[in-house]
């Protein structure tokens, strides 16, 4: 932690300790205290931080987003009708693609012109599939380029969401990302591939500000090192036109907690100096996900346990695995620094969240998809609430996946459709979109279990806040699957009206919803006392919740 987040951080704990002493009867009774300093703000939360990530990997495109435009099922230009409608209620600011692993396999020039003129490839994912599944010419082996370019852009626009756009690095030429982003921003009629452009239906440019120079360059990006990448990343963006676009690139950054790729490539792009100036970078990009729950039991190569058949031991972990976001990203943020002395580059968390093992996929060919339960709920608002209070350093993010992967928003099967209890807490969190985030202090007893026979623990209740003109949105989760928080919340520099409060939470922690069943969870409204000086509420076991307040 940088010198100057820390006296903020013990400033905020004595404020906090001298108001909660001060009011007597309430703060006794009280188990937990809140104190949100709306003097005291942090940044602005980019809207782009509530972002979301697509890929060609299983049924994440084909089924999931793309239904083809002949499909029975409800669409718009091929695009799943319902998937959309959803997008819209969220507020989906962003959205990332072709991939992940497949970007670095992906020639944009296949997925562009008339349908049936498009080449079929094979799926980078292919060897994931089982021996027998590979003689099945389905999409999700064997990609028929239905969804290509301008598709994701009519979704991103039927969506309301910007364009964020993955280059593909390790196998093609600097050349074609130029003619990428041609294709993309050539004004109307002055290039080819302006021409070709308004041949597929949109005369107009697409203005595409976000892109990713590669994707995990350390790994399936080409097995890169640090210094190799830097050399890579100034040959990819030097003099690309810019067409009027403000471009935001994107760098390939660490994997997880590994600060050595993070110093070594700006060591690398800066030559060895340390400079105010970004150097062509906008943000780094960072990937964490949630994997070792089973502490290294089971016989999966990263730890990975079950996504429905989990005991307590295992939701505790989570908690704690997820929560090691605000590690990595202060970390990251401390060795940016030392080569971006005006901090002008942001972190990009592209990709995040819980990862299982295979089993609860509703069809073979959705690999990676995972039943999503309330536990999913629990680990990305704490997730989000950790991107709350960085919005100084964050800048983006992207929850993977979707639809039909990993830590799914949505899951569809040819017509059938769903939300999961992920979509219920982007739902309630969009309040935070664009708002100032506010420094917030949480005091809770610790929630102690046993983690094989040793007893460990992890925090009561945790959350962020954040002020839109007259409206502050306090977002916690409280981790304890048996204990309610009954929580004082004190509002410093500011007076409540009135407030009102979302809860996301259901008595089986398992509780998930299906294609079958679609609303075994929901989101249910619920009560605040406001009292002189300050609010009440009691945060239920193994939820997460949503309190709107109307500032006086």
């Amino acid at each position: 932690m940088e010198r100057r987040d820390f006296l903020k951080a013990a400033a905020a704990s004595t404020a906090a300790a001298l108001v909660f002493g001060r009011r007597g009867a309430m703060a006794q009774q009280a188990s937990s205290h809140i104190e949100v300093l709306v003097d005291e703000p942090i940044a602005t939360i980019a809207p782009e931080v509530y972002g979301h990530f697509t890929e060609h990997l299983g049924s994440v495109i084909y089924d999931g987003i793309y239904v083809g435009e002949n499909s029975k099922i409800p669409n718009q230009q091929g695009l799943r009708s319902a998937l959309i409608d959803k997008m819209r209620i969220i507020k989906a600011p962003v959205v990332r693609w072709p991939g992940g692993c497949f970007a670095d396999s992906y020639d944009w020039r296949d997925g562009i012109g008339p349908k049936d003129k498009r080449p079929r490839h094979t799926n980078f994912w292919v060897d994931d599939f089982k021996p027998e599944q590979k003689t099945q010419n389905i999409p999700q082996i064997y990609d028929p380029n239905s969804f290509g370019t301008d598709d994701f852009v009519r979704f991103c626009k039927l969506s309301g969401a910007e364009p964020y756009f993955a280059a593909n690095v390790r196998s093609l030429p600097a050349l074609e990302f130029d003619h990428w982003v041609e294709y993309c921003n050539s004004p109307r009629g002055t290039t080819t591939l302006a021409e070709t452009r308004a041949a597929a239906g949109s005369p107009d440019p697409y203005n595409v500000r976000y892109w990713g120079v590669g994707n995990e360059s350390w790994g399936c990006g080409g097995n890169f090192d640090p210094e190799d990448y830097a050399v890579e990343f100034k040959r990819y963006t030097t003099w690309v036109p810019s067409y009027g676009v403000g471009l935001r690139f994107i760098a390939s950054g660490p994997n997880s907690d590994e600060q050595f790729w993070t110093r070594r490539f700006f060591e690398k792009l800066y030559r060895g100096q340390p400079s105010s100036e970004g150097r062509g970078v906008w943000g780094l990009s960072i990937h964490h996900y949630d994997m070792n729950v089973t502490r290294n039991k089971s016989s999966d190569w990263q730890g990975k346990g079950e996504a429905l058949n989990f005991d307590l031991t295992e939701w505790y972990e989570s908690v704690k695995e997820s929560d090691r976001m605000e590690g990595i990203i202060l970390e990251h943020w401390n060795a940016l620094g030392e080569w971006d002395l005006s901090h002008k580059i942001k972190l990009v968390v592209d990709e995040y969240g819980p990862w299982y093992l295979k089993g609860t996929e509703y069809a073979p060919e959705e690999l990676y998809s995972q039943a999503i339960s309330m536990r999913d709920a629990l680990v990305t608002g704490l997730t989000l609430d950790t991107f709350n209070r960085q919005a100084d350093k964050v800048g983006m993010a992207a929850c993977a996946q979707l639809i039909n992967c990993l830590n799914a928003l949505f899951m569809s099967h040819e017509d059938k459709f769903t939300t999961t209890p992920v979509f219920n807490v982007f739902e309630i969190y969009t309040a935070h979109q664009g708002g100032t985030a506010l420094r917030t202090v949480f005091s809770a007893p610790e929630v102690h279990y046993d983690r094989d026979g040793k007893p460990a623990s992890v925090w009561g209740l945790r959350g962020s806040a954040s002020l839109k003109g007259k409206t502050l949105t306090l977002t916690a989760v409280n981790p304890d699957v048996s204990q309610p928080r009954e929580a004082e919340i004190v509002l410093r520099g500011a007076h409540a009206a009135s407030a009102k409060a979302w809860v996301v939470a259901e008595s089986d922690i398992h509780a998930h919803n299906t294609l079958g069943q679609p609303e075994q969870v929901k989101t249910r409204a619920a009560e605040v006392a406001v009292r002189p000086g300050s609010l009440s509420f009691t945060f239920p076991p193994a939820s997460v919740v949503k309190i709107e307040v109307q500032l006086s």
